[in-house]
Order: structure tokens, then C-alpha cells, then sequence
């Protein structure tokens, strides 16, 4: 179990990207040949705090977002999911707003192509980094999309250090996008120094491959990839499997496995977000890791199942709902 500090104003605050994501309305088509796209706010950590927020819980967001149109449409959205935004920074240098494209060829076969080039999210400073907001907070997320690029990396840092100062927990949801980083010695090395200081780890098993891309575990032991964190910070490692699952592991010893829901998929991308949202919801309702893991899952299972990421993350209602129904079709 993890220990979630008591009075705090705020129950979850994330840190790191805020972009557009162009998600293409001619499904089972190549990019060539899309036309027409539809316009949602993404990013990773965004994604996690919106689902969060769905979910009933009072969240904030730290980041940077462009003095365009893109950037208070983010903004907007935010507000309109009731996240706290007096932390979210407007870029004064002419940046841009990150876009990804989505290509969505069938249930399977998704890729995203990103425009990722003087993004205003990659701005952020430590300086604009408030500590009052995260101080108030029980926990903090992290995303290593924002750790690619200074000044952002060491905003997360400098958010780190304010969460671990006023014992917030912090999760890492690892967001590797090779594209943002110019070498595997840079990835690996700032990946690790972020992990080291981080309550929970959740990860697909490429992703923590990266990670351990100059250390000894040729069999890509989930098991051995997991304990290393164990002697740092780290309470709980999830490794994720795609369909096939995921598996939890607890500094205490135990392992906890969730198999995947059923459900009909329009597209891959977004299972991740809305799974990290459902599983750390449930941990900070108290529950068991292998209950908070198969609400992530059920999560998960929304929102592949619907067109956007954003829009399609679940509240508490729909969730239940929907593992009522597939209990009750089992």
C-alpha cells in the first residue's frame, strides 16, 4: 500500500507536455491519404491529469504552453475539466504548440506523426515550477517526454525536489519518444536519475529496456528490471505488456498480474494514459494493487475503443459500468 499524505488541498498534480493531438477521421487509411483530422488536447501527462480528473479527483497542472490559439484552446480545456491552471505558463519567445498526427491504418496498425520543434512545452523553467502548488498536492506525476530537452528537464527536477520536500508521492510514467532525444546515452542517463526519486514506476517493457540499454539482463527479466528500483525510492513497478497485461511488483516481495478487458478497438494509442489514470486512482482510494490494476485496464479499454484520448477519458460511473458488463459477460 502506498501512504498518501493527509491534508492536502490538491489530490494529483502533473507535470511536463501539453500539445494537440490531430487524430485522422478517415480510419483505415494511410496518411497519404487523410484529409480530415479532429482536434483534442494531448500529451501524455495531460491525458493522465484530465483522466484523473474525470475520475472526481481535485487536480493542477505545471507546464508551458504557446501565446497562440493552440495554447488557450489547451488552456480552455483544462479549465473546462476543472484543473487548475494558475500553474500552466504562457511562452513570451514566439514558441509553438506541439502537434501529433495520428494515422490510424486499422485497430492495429496506429502511428503518430509529431511536429515537435521549438515547442513551448520544452520551455518550461525551474523557476516557473510553483511550489505552493505541489506542496498542496498528494501526489505528482512525471513524464519523460519533458525530461528530452533543457529547460524542461530541470523544471521536472526542480518539481521533483519540491514534491519530495513536502512528501508528496511521485509517479513516473516513463513517455519515451525517441524522436525528442539525441542519444541512448542521454535517454538512459536522465531516465535513471528521474526514476531514483520516484515512488512509482510504470513503464512498458521497451520502455524500461531503454532504460537498462548499458546494463546486464540479457532475458529482459521483468522480475530483475523491477528490483534494482527497490533499492532507490520506488514502492510499486508496472510493466506493461500491450494486450497481453501487465504485471506489478512491491518492494514488499509480491507480484500482482492484470490481464487486459475485452473491447473493440478503434485505436492503440492512449491505453497507456488512461491506464496510469485508473491505476493510480485506485491506489489512492486505497485499494489493493491487483483491484487498482484492473481499473486501469477497464480504463484502458474505454478509451481504445473510442476516437479521441482526451475526450474519451472515463469517469468513476463509466468505469464501473463497464467492468459490471464485462463481468457480466464473462
Amino acid at each position: 500500500m502506498i501512504a498518501f499524505p493527509s491534508g492536502k488541498t490538491t489530490d494529483f498534480v502533473a507535470v511536463g507536455r501539453l500539445c494537440i493531438d490531430l487524430n485522422a477521421n478517415e480510419i483505415n487509411r494511410p496518411m497519404e491519404d487523410t484529409v480530415t483530422f479532429t482536434k483534442y488536447v494531448g500529451g501524455s501527462p495531460a491525458n493522465i491529469c484530465i483522466g484523473m480528473a474525470r475520475l472526481g479527483l481535485s487536480t493542477g497542472f505545471v507546464g508551458k504552453v504557446a501565446d497562440d490559439q493552440m495554447g488557450r484552446f489547451i488552456v480552455r480545456y483544462l479549465e473546462q475539466n476543472r484543473i487548475n491552471t494558475s500553474n500552466v505558463v504562457t511562452d513570451r519567445t514566439g514558441a509553438v504548440t506541439g502537434l501529433a498526427f495520428t494515422e490510424i491504418k486499422s485497430p492495429t496498425d496506429c502511428s503518430i506523426l509529431m511536429y515537435r520543434d521549438n515547442v513551448a512545452d520544452l520551455l518550461l523553467e525551474a523557476n516557473e515550477v510553483s511550489e505552493e502548488l505541489i506542496a498542496g498536492a498528494k501526489m505528482l506525476l512525471i513524464s519523460g517526454t519533458a525530461l528530452a530537452q533543457s529547460p524542461s528537464r530541470e523544471a521536472v527536477f526542480q518539481s521533483i525536489e519540491y514534491a519530495r520536500r513536502h512528501g508528496a508521492v511521485i509517479a513516473f510514467d516513463l513517455d519515451y519518444r525517441p524522436y525528442t532525444w539525441k542519444s541512448d546515452e542521454e535517454t538512459a542517463a536522465y531516465y535513471n536519475l528521474a526514476a531514483e526519486k520516484c515512488d512509482i514506476i510504470i513503464g512498458t517493457r521497451e520502455e524500461f529496456d531503454m532504460m537498462e540499454r548499458f546494463e546486464s539482463n540479457p532475458e529482459r527479466s521483468d522480475r530483475i528490471t523491477a528490483s534494482k528500483w527497490f533499492n532507490y525510492s520506488a514502492q510499486i513497478v508496472i510493466i506493461k505488456h500491450g494486450k497481453e497485461g501487465s504485471i506489478a511488483y512491491a518492494k514488499d516481495g509480491s507480484s500482482h498480474r492484470a490481464d487486459s478487458f475485452k473491447a473493440q478497438v478503434v485505436k492503440t494509442f492512449g491505453a497507456g494514459d488512461s491506464y496510469a489514470a485508473g491505476f493510480l486512482y485506485g491506489l489512492m482510494q486505497g485499494w489493493p494493487i491487483s483491484d487498482s490494476m484492473r481499473y486501469g485496464s477497464a480504463a484502458a479499454a474505454i478509451v481504445v475503443s473510442s476516437h479521441s484520448c482526451s475526450d474519451a477519458m472515463p469517469t468513476a460511473q463509466q468505469v464501473n459500468d463497464f467492468i459490471a458488463r464485462s463481468t457480466a459477460e464473462v
